[in-house]
């Protein structure tokens, strides 16, 4: 069924959670890719050998445009495919306004607020639309852009008119971002830091789909997620995720679109995801891997109202 939007209900449900239509309303049929050409540079002998040989068998086949980042500090492992398209953000850009949030706060050498507080619980667990509505208000574009600009993300554009879900962003500033929030640096305090992870990873179950996928249970599982459909390049779904345990440190960004469906791109990101963490974290055939509880599904997308 065909939902008509309010410019302010647009406004507010750009981007992720909502998933909703923001112009037009057929998804344009997905392009077959071209063979991905994943580049893999490692300090372990043979790694980058497997994780290109596997991230590429987990593209084999998959209709959409797919871009990957991986590092793994402990190994000193990078994995990129089309580090540098541009994608729109979906709510993945959440992490960039609490990040926003808590470097500005740190600047004015001041708590958060107990509503800065309630709104970022939201924004990030949930993946609440009005919350981030209220905090990309707030902060506005000056301090947005100057949060870009100290964490070196020189490729990220912020969405224009309230719409934060159609920042477009690609990759590598994507990485730089997870590097910030899993590494000392001066641009997030250390307090920043522990904040952020700590509420990625206590995103609700039904929104932790995605790069955890396959992640062995000795590892921590932080992620936030984004998925929009528009009338051009179909589904947009997106998945980032941090991971620490086993003697690993690593973090895993893919972004896509072109997708016939969200679950279509869900499963897309998800077979990557499982050969990165197979490769870098073997385990015994007995050791748990993290399954997401539930297949993502138009059914999940909170559907606006009608006006």
């Amino acid at each position: 069924m065909t939902h008509r939007m309010s410019r302010r209900t647009r406004v507010l449900g750009t981007g992720l959670a909502a998933g909703m239509f923001i112009s037009g309303v057929a998804a344009a049929a997905p392009a077959v890719a071209a063979t991905p050409t994943v580049s893999c540079t490692s300090a372990k002998a043979g790694l980058a050998d497997k994780l290109k040989k596997d991230i590429t068998a987990a593209l084999a086949n998959r209709r959409g445009t797919v871009a990957v980042g991986l590092y793994d500090r402990s190994t000193k492992t990078t994995c990129t495919l089309r580090p540098t398209t541009a994608y729109d953000s979906a709510s993945t850009v959440k992490v960039t306004v609490l990040a926003t949030l808590l470097w500005d706060a740190k600047k004015h050498n001041r708590y958060l607020t107990s509503t800065e507080q309630s709104l970022a619980t939201a924004m990030i667990t949930k993946s609440d639309n009005t919350a981030t509505s209220r905090l990309w208000k707030q902060l506005g574009m000056t301090k947005i852009k100057g949060f870009l600009a100290a964490a070196g993300m020189t490729k990220t554009t912020p969405g224009t008119d309230g719409y934060w879900g159609l920042t477009r962003e690609n990759v590598t500033d994507e990485q730089k971002l997870l590097k910030l929030i899993t590494a000392k640096n001066t641009v997030l305090s250390d307090n920043s830091r522990a904040y952020i992870l700590k509420l990625m990873g206590q995103v609700i179950s039904s929104q932790r789909w995605g790069t955890p996928a396959g992640a062995p249970s000795s590892v921590a599982v932080h992620v936030k997620n984004g998925w929009l459909q528009r009338s051009t390049h179909g589904w947009r779904v997106h998945s980032l995720g941090t991971f620490n345990g086993a003697g690993h440190d690593y973090m895993i960004t893919v972004l896509t679109q072109d997708n016939s469906t969200m679950d279509y791109g869900v499963t897309t990101i998800q077979n990557v995801a499982k050969a990165i963490h197979k490769d870098l974290v073997p385990t015994t055939t007995a050791a748990a891997r993290y399954i997401p509880t539930s297949s993502p599904s138009e059914a999940h997308v909170a559907v606006p109202p009608q006006g």
